[in-house]
Formats: structure tokens, C-alpha cells, sequence
């Protein structure tokens, strides 16, 4: 029988180091999740085997892991501006009056919420009606600023954002039940085109914030807008995504028109799945593979074309026309959206001899990974420097059994 060690680290923040692997005698991928990104490669058997040979296994304790992750793990939204100015959210488990001094809705917990037919979904775990309602004006720009719950960076780096608005009818939407709204998509983000591709969600983890703006032919009218982070480190298995909802409160002003159509309105929890493609996603780490947005298409009124079911891209959504440029996210924004599957084949990783080693890619200035100039062939798994240098004694003692000196 095969000998499998399995560790995944989750949810890391960048100033946390560690580094996972998963490994197997088995033809099973091998994972390395770092500070600062998470990537697969999928290396040969017989190289595995010479990479664990005699079932030798490399495992951080477990414990410490875990506690890394409860302390930086999860987050909220801590800020959103609407046009230049900024609205604070209560940070989580804060009272009722903490969100009656706010546009955003508050939440009783920072945790993930997992699975697709949860009803914190809606507007996050036991989220509180807000007091206020932020003003607002078609075609206004929006910064959503994520946090981890100690107010660090946001601590994930892998899926999509996306933004939902619903009509809360003639009374503002302090007296809104959220549970009756039906929500309708203006903005979906996903990978970025160019580059390392990576997430978009990438530049909330280096400290940027999400962006977007209010449709610039909304109607006047008082409206919840939801953002949502799906974190989708551990899709590859089914039921592992975590959904990050956030409620704001809005009054829209202007004299503008646009209104989705029927077809466009969604119930939340019910527009997704656990087994749709853009949450249970086995290629999640695969740069080269599309990546299909849940839920329903952006409103037809926003996107300039009829909606009909999920697009499937490989950029992100857009508010300002079928193939427009997405919104930007941090300081480096985007590529455009629904712009097709990809039509580069993913990467193989078959071949003649395969090399075991791991060896460090060169950072440019921009503190990206430059792009590697060795073959699939050479099969390298590279990763970006690792900390700690040092392990203390309790680490040695936990992780490899090594006794007191």
C-alpha cells in the first residue's frame, strides 16, 4: 500500500511563512502553497518516487498551521467608496450598533461560509441591517477594500470577485429583509490576461483594493449591492469553495432607465451550485485552463447584450458592453472580459526525464515572478524563497520528532 501524507495550508497571509506538500507514491499531483501564491504541477511517477524515496514525507506541524490560519485566515469588508467617499463596516461579531453607524451590513463572523445553498451567503453569517444608506449616482466608481480579521492584508490569493445589485422597492434598505431580494450580476472578475495571470483576488492580498462602478443607466431607486470573494484554494475538492459576501446599502439618485429583466434576477442562496464548474474547479491552479463564472451572466442592461447562462473566460466580467474591459482591482487592474476560453492548450507535463529539483525563480522589480525559460520537459517545480531560515526547537520537536537537548 501507498504511504500518503497530506497537509494543506490554508488561507495563509503573505507575512506568514509555509509551505504544504502534498505527497504520494502514487501518480497523484504534488502541491506547494507559498505565502504569496498557490500553484500546482504534476510531476512523473517515477520522479516522485525518487523525490520520496524510502516514504520520506516533509510536514510542517499541523497545529501551527492551523493556528496561523485562525488568526489571518479570514476577513470582511472593511471599507467600500462610493465616488471618493469612504464607508467603514463594523468589524465582525461587533453589536447592532456598530451597524447602525454604517452603509454596510454587518456580520457575526469573519469565518468562510461553505457550501452553495447556505443562507449566509446572502449577505454574510447572521448579517445585521445597516442604518445607513450610502448615496450614490449611475456610472459612480467603487473601491471594496477586503481585510483579514486583524485588520491585515486580505489573506487569500485564488477565484473570483463578483457583484451583484438587488432592488430593495420603495422603503430604503435599512427595512429590507435580504432574504426576499433578487439579486442581479453588473461585474464579474477572474484571472488577469496578461502576465502570470494571476487572480485578480491577487491584488487584495498584496493590498490593493476590488473595483467597479454603480451601471451608468441605472434607474433611481434604493439598492442592496453585494460584493463577493470566492476563495477557491481548496475547490479541487467538492464543497471546498469559501464565500466572502458583503451587503452595502444604497440610495441611487440620477434619472437614467436600465432595469434588468426577469431573466437576469437570481435568488441567493439558488444561483449556485457546489458542483458547478466555477466552484467545484479540479484545474483551479492551472493558468492556461478557462475558468466559467456561477451564477448568472452580468445584467443585459449592463453588458449591452442579452443574458443567457454562465460566460466562461478567462478575464473578467465587464460592465460597458459584451466583450468591454472589466473593471481593475488594486493597482494593476485587469485584461478584458468575456472574452472566450482561452485557446492555449494546458500545459503537459509528459515527456523524457524529469528533474526533481526545486530551484528559485528570479524576482523583477515589480516583486512578480519572472516567467521561467526553461521546457515543460525539465519538468522544474520553482518556487519563490521560503522563510523561516531557522526552525526552533519546538518546531523540530513537532514536526520531526527530535528530542530535548
Amino acid at each position: 500500500m501507498s504511504i500518503r501524507e497530506d497537509l494543506i495550508a490554508i488561507g495563509v497571509a503573505e507575512s506568514t511563512w509555509a509551505v504544504a506538500m502534498r505527497i504520494s507514491l502514487k501518480r497523484q499531483p504534488v502541491y506547494l502553497f507559498t505565502s504569496t501564491a498557490a500553484k500546482q504541477r504534476s510531476l512523473d511517477g517515477d520522479c516522485r518516487r525518487a523525490c520520496t524515496k524510502n516514504s520520506f514525507s516533509f510536514l510542517l506541524p499541523a497545529a501551527l498551521l492551523s493556528l496561523a490560519a485562525q488568526v489571518s485566515a479570514h476577513g470582511f469588508l472593511a471599507t467600500v467608496t462610493i465616488n471618493g467617499k469612504a464607508y467603514n463596516g463594523p468589524k465582525p461579531g461587533q453589536p447592532a450598533s456598530a451597524s447602525a453607524k454604517s452603509a454596510i451590513r454587518g456580520v457575526s463572523s469573519p469565518d468562510p461560509n461553505k457550501g452553495a445553498s447556505n443562507v449566509a451567503l446572502t449577505c454574510g453569517p447572521n448579517a445585521i441591517n445597516a442604518g445607513l444608506s450610502a448615496s450614490a449616482n449611475p456610472g459612480d466608481k467603487l473601491t471594496f477594500s477586503w481585510k483579514g480579521a486583524d485588520m491585515s492584508n486580505w489573506p487569500h490569493n485564488t477565484g473570483p470577485m463578483l457583484t451583484y445589485m438587488a432592488s430593495c422597492g420603495e422603503d430604503t434598505c435599512d427595512k429590507f429583509d435580504d432574504s426576499k431580494a433578487k439579486w442581479f450580476k453588473i461585474d464579474q472578475e477572474g484571472r488577469k490576461t496578461t502576465g502570470n495571470k494571476d487572480w485578480i483576488q491577487q491584488d487584495l492580498m498584496n493590498g490593493g483594493v476590488a473595483t467597479g462602478s454603480i451601471p451608468s443607466t441605472l434607474a433611481p431607486g434604493n439598492y442592496l449591492l453585494r460584493h463577493e470573494i470566492i476563495a477557491l484554494h481548496l475547490a479541487t475538492s467538492m464543497g471546498g469553495a469559501e464565500f466572502y459576501p458583503a451587503c452595502i446599502q444604497l440610495t441611487v439618485g440620477g434619472s437614467q432607465s436600465g432595469a434588468p429583466a426577469s431573466s437576469d434576477l437570481v435568488s441567493i442562496p439558488g444561483a449556485y451550485k457546489d458542483s458547478d464548474p466555477g466552484i467545484f474547479d479540479p484545474s483551479v491552479f492551472d493558468t492556461n485552463a478557462p475558468y466559467t463564472f456561477p451564477g448568472p451572466k452580468i445584467a443585459g442592461f449592463v453588458s449591452g447584450s442579452p443574458s443567457s447562462g454562465n460566460s466562461s473566460n478567462t478575464g473578467s466580467g465587464s460592465g460597458s458592453g459584451s466583450t468591454g474591459s472589466g473593471s481593475g482591482s488594486g493597482s494593476t487592474g485587469s485584461g478584458s472580459g468575456n472574452t472566450g476560453p482561452s485557446s492555449k492548450p494546458a500545459s503537459s507535463t509528459g515527456g523524457t526525464k524529469k528533474s526533481c529539483k526545486i530551484k528559485k525563480t528570479k524576482r523583477s522589480a515589480d516583486n512578480t515572478t519572472a516567467p521561467s525559460t526553461d521546457s515543460e520537459d525539465d519538468a522544474l517545480l520553482k518556487v519563490r524563497e521560503a522563510r523561516p531560515y531557522h526552525v526552533s526547537r519546538v518546531m523540530r520537536r513537532m514536526a520531526f520528532g527530535e528530542t530535548s537537548r
